[in-house]
């Protein structure tokens, strides 16, 4: 560049394109005299052809401006920047005022015909272009980058980006330029925001580039703008798109998953208001069934979310229902396959608005300018609807943003189903495993109980931990607590199943180990009868195991005899005492055969609290288990109260968390059976013992005031004493115990377990035992450290 053309360079062309006048300036600058131009045509001067642009403006007789290739009268060429100004003569013809106050340069390298390849690169390229010199003032752009600056070449010209621009985000960019001039480097920077009269936000990314001389000194610096929009909102679309993929799902309760959904779009600047309304059935967990045609349909209004604090009053409260009615905007979209735009001035979405004036109110309210209607679907089934708004954003839903909302939807769509077959196979575990638990604890004259079944959260599978009170003979309670390995149906299932044997065990008065070493051979044959096709291949051999603990305690001798398979020890807390954990022998888990179970026998005081419990209640993902049990041990170390108290002050003090598996706890206090219900008469091994047996009994029951019970009573000790001294052995023993039943025990020295048989006609004996069963409510017999006792209870006479 050779310096700025002089401010009074003027040609005046007239209609046909012939020179009129010549000015001073334009000598210097072309070297011509006005006598050798006068009367030519302007043609005459140009290098190369005129730009389009300027072609069209003059031909349209409109002002133009652009650059343009001269040729020198030495034959060099001059690129000038000129401007063209249209004026009538006083004839009224047209002339042209072309003038020139921009600085030239001669091009002194590589040419494309007679204009400079970088100046047709730098014309002609689809992107805003400018060039600053080494003071970061502009020496020029091309027309792209004027239209982007809202601002002439000639405006700009001279200055800096501050001084054509004195506000943000200008002052950043003026200061990258100056750092680019500084250091040599490139600088790439990306900006957004709204373009004057734009409501879209715009996004561009800038390369600012030094422009080195030969020896790599720093002359100035170009700035090349793209226009990134596309790919800003592409990007957004595309975060809240993973925004979703992480967030949405996270766990398995339907109405937290449409919350997860709306919170994504409200959080990610896609909508302004976010509802989601899911069939009844789909909240139940119940498997929805096709959309019946011309039929209303109930939605329950799962979640909501709004950019507002709160939310604006939408016409149904979160947990409500509402019902959308035949032929309604709402309805249609549900059973469509995709969703749908609005704006409040389509008739459909005016019908809807007109039906509930304050869902009208609110739309006036807020404003709301755009809606959009997206079924959620998963699998083929319809499960809801999910409503898009914006208030606050004055962009209008796009047909882009339409599909964003899709796909958004299906995504969340596929984790509410998830959550809806989750939530009905945990309801029919847990009704499962609740219809196999005891509903309350029986009334006994040994125990006094309380529990408390705690199922896991809403993240995890129901368990399988279980507990029994089992009334057994001779006024004695067995106190049950197992857990089955696994979660789930299977798990419930496999409980209910270990319950059940339990209880048969239990009616045949199996000792504490004998029961366990039953139960782990059922266990055994549990396992090797459900393989891979019942449980799944996941779960091979070994899969089906549990933990037990089983007590059984006599309030008469006020001995409690336990033995436990892999189970948490049990706590005792004597009556006034500070609590202490039974040592008890650990014994394997059931399943594993071919070890023994042990058991131990305590003597324990009348209100003695015995505490069982399963290890949901110890374990917990924040603290090992010996912080569980010192937690148990201070919260049963505390005052004494109810049961039900006791009960709720250890959950408040062991638990620190949601628990992550299946808790049960339960309270047993001791009693002990007064010793005026008991009595206890050993017998001679001798035929007169019969009816010294029958003599004794008639006479306690006198005393009892039980008469109306004597005569059966007396049989019943006719027929089990002879058995005794027919079958048994000595030491024989007579027990009768009033409780809630009358119960009669003989006990002798044979562990020959007695069988009941039916007599011929002409059979002497075999009709004892079947005369007892006759007389008796309940019979049976059990084994004991010395032999057997054969017991049988009567109901007491009405009143008593």
């Amino acid at each position: 560049m050779e310096g700025r053309v002089p401010e009074d360079l003027a040609v005046v062309v007239d209609a046909d394109g012939a020179i009129m006048v010549w000015s001073d300036g334009a000598r210097r600058l072309l070297g011509y005299e006005p006598a050798e131009l006068l009367g030519r045509p302007v043609t005459d001067l140009l290098a190369a052809g005129l730009p389009e642009s300027t072609r069209r403006h003059a031909a349209d007789g409109r002002r133009w401006a652009g650059e343009v290739a001269l040729r020198h009268r030495d034959g060099d060429r001059v690129v000038v920047r000129l401007q063209g100004t249209p004026l009538l003569d006083a004839e009224g013809r047209r002339l042209w005022l072309v003038t020139g106050t921009v600085p030239v340069y001669r091009p002194a390298r590589a040419e494309h015909g007679s204009l400079p390849l970088w100046d047709l690169t730098l014309a002609q390229l689809p992107v805003p272009v400018a060039v600053y010199d080494r003071d970061a003032r502009l020496v020029a752009a091309n027309e792209i980058m004027t239209e982007v600056m809202g601002r002439s070449e000639e405006e700009m010209r001279g200055l800096t980006l501050w001084e054509i621009e004195p506000n943000p985000p200008f002052d950043t960019y003026d200061r990258l330029q100056r750092e680019v001039l500084r250091t040599g480097e490139m600088i790439f920077h990306e900006e957004h925001g709204k373009a004057p009269g734009e409501t879209r936000p715009h996004a561009w990314s800038m390369f600012l580039s030094p422009l080195k001389d030969e020896a790599g000194a720093v002359q100035g610096m170009s700035a090349t703008v793209f226009d990134t929009t596309e790919q800003y909102w592409g990007r957004r679309r595309l975060a809240v798109l993973n925004e979703a993929s992480v967030r949405i799902g996270s766990t398995l309760d339907v109405t937290r998953t449409a919350e997860e959904l709306a919170e994504v779009a409200v959080a990610g600047g896609f909508a302004d208001f976010v509802t989601v309304d899911l069939l009844e059935s789909v909240t139940r967990g119940d498997e929805p069934g096709p959309l019946p045609p011309d039929t209303p349909v109930s939605v329950r209004r799962t979640a909501q979310r709004s950019v507002l604090e709160g939310c604006p009053e939408s016409v149904v409260a979160s947990g409500g229902t509402a019902r959308y009615p035949v032929g309604t905007l709402p309805l249609r979209t549900l059973g469509a396959e995709r969703g749908a735009r609005h704006r409040p001035g389509d008739p459909e979405l005016r019908e809807w608005l007109r039906a509930s004036p304050g869902r009208a109110e609110t739309v006036s309210k807020y404003m709301i300018h755009s809606v959009m209607m997206v079924p959620l679907r998963a699998r083929g089934v319809t499960l809801g609807l999910v409503h898009f708004l914006r208030h606050r954003t004055p962009e209008w839903f796009s047909e882009d943003d339409l599909l964003l909302a899709e796909e958004i939807v299906a995504r969340a769509a596929v984790s509410v189903d998830n959550a809806r077959r989750y939530t009905r196979e945990r309801r029919t575990a847990l009704a499962l495993q609740r219809s196999l638990l005891p509903e309350r604890p029986p009334e006994l004259a040994a125990v006094d109980v309380a529990y408390r079944y705690l199922p896991t959260g809403a993240g995890a599978d129901i368990g399988g931990d279980w507990f029994d009170v089992i009334p057994l003979s001779g006024s004695r309670v067995a106190l049950v607590v197992g857990d089955v390995v696994g979660h789930g149906i299977q798990a419930s299932a496999t409980m209910g199943r270990l319950r059940t044997a339990v209880r048969t065990l239990a009616d045949v008065d199996l000792a504490p180990d004998e029961l366990l070493t039953q139960l782990d051979d059922l266990v055994i044959r549990l396992d090797r009868e459900e393989g891979p096709e019942a449980r799944g291949a996941q779960e091979a051999s070994g899969q089906v195991g549990a933990t037990c603990l089983y007590a059984v305690y006599d309030p008469v001798s006020r001995r409690c005899t336990m033995a436990r398979a892999g189970h948490p020890a049990p706590a005792l807390v004597p009556p006034g005492g500070e609590a202490r954990f039974l040592d008890l022998p650990a014994g394997p888990p059931l399943g594993l055969g071919g070890l023994p179970f042990e058991a131990a026998e305590v003597r324990l005081e009348e209100n003695s609290l015995l505490v069982l419990y399963t290890d949901g209640l110890i374990e917990a993902p924040d603290h090992d288990i010996e912080v569980g049990i010192g937690l148990l041990h201070r919260a049963l170390s505390g005052p004494a109260g109810t049961l039900d108290e006791t009960c709720d002050r250890v959950l408040r003090t062991v638990l620190t968390g949601r628990p992550e598996d299946d808790i049960v706890l339960m309270l047993a206090r001791t009693a002990v059976l007064d010793a005026g219900k008991v009595r206890t008469w050993r017998l001679p091994p001798e035929p007169t013992a019969v009816a010294r047996a029958r003599k004794m009994a008639g006479e306690q029951l006198a005393e009892w005031g039980l008469t109306e019970a004597e005569f059966a009573t007396e049989l019943i000790v006719s027929e089990l004493v002879t058995n005794a001294l027919r079958y048994g052995g000595a030491p024989i023993e007579l027990r009768l115990i009033r409780d809630s039943t009358l119960i009669c025990e003989v006990s002798d020295g044979s562990s020959t377990a007695p069988h009941l048989r039916r007599a011929r006609v002409f059979d002497e004996g075999g009709r004892g035992l079947l005369l007892v069963a006759q007389l008796a409510e309940r019979w049976g017999s059990r084994q004991t450290a010395t032999g057997k006792t054969i017991w049988a209870e009567q109901p007491l006479p009405a009143g008593m």
